[in-house]
């Protein structure tokens, strides 16, 4: 077999993440060449925690936990989308960072996608609403249903997009989920 058909063929976890300062979602699925599987996906509740800091910490202590379980080849998050609320937009942030973190605590290479892209990569269409980006995941892997928090989707849906897109995105290092989301959206970019 050849170098590139092995490469081709190893089976790779990837970790989707969706961020969130009140639900972080977080979705694994399996891939081996063209082929994927779901392994599984959830919620981080963070609405408990009184402090903004505590959340933090949460954040950091569950993505590290998730990692170690599961042992990801990679991490794809959603960039966070342009905002109104700079407040809301800062939090956002952060607790990407966090997330951020603890991949890069275990070396654990990181892509951002923009949320039009994940939504064309599943659905077809960037427009999509959460509930159609369920409904396409739920036929995709064959769920029997769809969670009632639709942050695990959306993680599910990075992980996916994640995996369409290998190979064809720059990974963490030149901020390219932020030129995606300026290409994507020169329309909500102010000058």
């Amino acid at each position: 077999m050849s170098k590139e058909a092995k490469k081709e063929t190893k089976e790779k976890i990837i970790l989707g993440i969706d961020p969130g300062t009140t639900v972080m979602g977080y979705g694994l699925i399996l891939t081996e060449g063209k082929k994927y599987k779901f392994l599984q996906y959830g919620v981080i509740h963070l609405k408990k925690y009184g402090t903004h800091e505590l959340k933090l910490k949460k954040i950091f202590e569950r993505i590290t936990g998730i990692i170690d379980e599961f042992l990801p080849d990679t991490v794809a998050l959603e960039a966070p989308f342009y905002g109104v609320n700079i407040q809301s937009m800062l939090k956002l942030g952060r607790a990407q960072g966090v997330a951020m973190a603890a991949a890069l605590a275990r070396e654990i290479p990181i892509t951002e996608y923009s949320p039009k892209k994940v939504k064309q990569s599943v659905t077809g269409n960037g427009n999509a609403s959460k509930e159609q980006v369920a409904a396409m995941l739920q036929t995709l892997f064959n769920l029997t249903e769809i969670p009632k928090l639709l942050d695990a989707t959306d993680a599910l849906a990075v992980a996916l997009c994640h995996h369409f897109h290998e190979g064809r995105v720059q990974t963490r290092g030149r901020n390219a989920g932020w030129k995606s989301f300026i290409d994507e959206n020169p329309d909500r970019i102010k000058k």
